[in-house]
């Protein structure tokens, strides 16, 4: 798994909107659905939460909900760290660099974006899953995406032109094919399902998909 350091820390907020087609909207439906589901003084669980900005934007929708920030990247929680100062919410976000453990409080949701696809599927992804679900209060929703398996011979290359409407360069877009096809561990959606049942979770209930990009909510 990538650790995301220097300047892959600090310019990742800038790049991933080139990458991942829908990256924005991705976000704004998952916020929507925790803003809907969740109560006052929620807790909220942000596995890979990077350089925090998915935790500043819920963190405006209820003044009242509090985070737990988890990421393997020092460089990338460095970032989040003066962030979260900066926008005056650090008290809080309770931030934990490295793997995902056994949390002191469990949370009411977990939101877990654009990470499980670095792992590969030999016990990791399903590790992944476990800790998260032996962190979540009972009925909690978990909102999953990551990178699947292409469903067309012709995804990739679509999800190619998208990354260069959206401004990637021309070695970006050669680097990025490249990755597509070297540096991830996809599932299809049948493989994510039996990964689910297995750590004890529901039916995941797809509420986006962009090319190659797809989110789910389960409980």
């Amino acid at each position: 798994m990538p650790t995301f350091t220097g300047e892959q820390a600090t310019h990742y907020d800038s790049r991933i909107t080139r990458l991942v087609p829908g990256y924005e909207l991705l976000h704004q439906l998952t916020n929507a659905q925790l803003l809907a589901t969740l109560a006052d003084n929620a807790h909220i669980l942000v596995v890979g939460a990077g350089t925090g900005k998915e935790i500043l934007a819920l963190a405006a929708l209820n003044p009242t909900w509090q985070f737990t920030a988890q990421d393997t990247s020092r460089d990338m929680l460095a970032v989040a760290k003066q962030a979260f100062e900066e926008h005056g919410i650090a008290k809080r976000v309770n931030v934990i660099e490295g793997e995902l453990d056994k949390l002191s409080t469990k949370a009411d949701a977990a939101v877990c974006l654009l990470v499980m696809h670095f792992l590969k599927d030999d016990g990791s992804k399903k590790q992944l899953l476990k800790n998260i679900k032996a962190n979540l209060n009972k009925g909690a929703n978990l909102f999953i995406s990551d990178l699947m398996k292409p469903e067309t011979d012709f995804e990739r290359e679509a999800q190619i032109t998208v990354c260069a409407d959206l401004g990637l360069s021309d070695a970006g877009q050669a680097y990025t094919a490249q990755n597509l096809e070297s540096e991830f561990y996809p599932l299809d959606r049948m493989r994510l399902s039996e990964l689910l049942n297995e750590c004890k979770y529901g039916i995941p209930k797809l509420y986006f998909k962009a090319l190659g990009f797809s989110g789910y909510v389960v409980k």
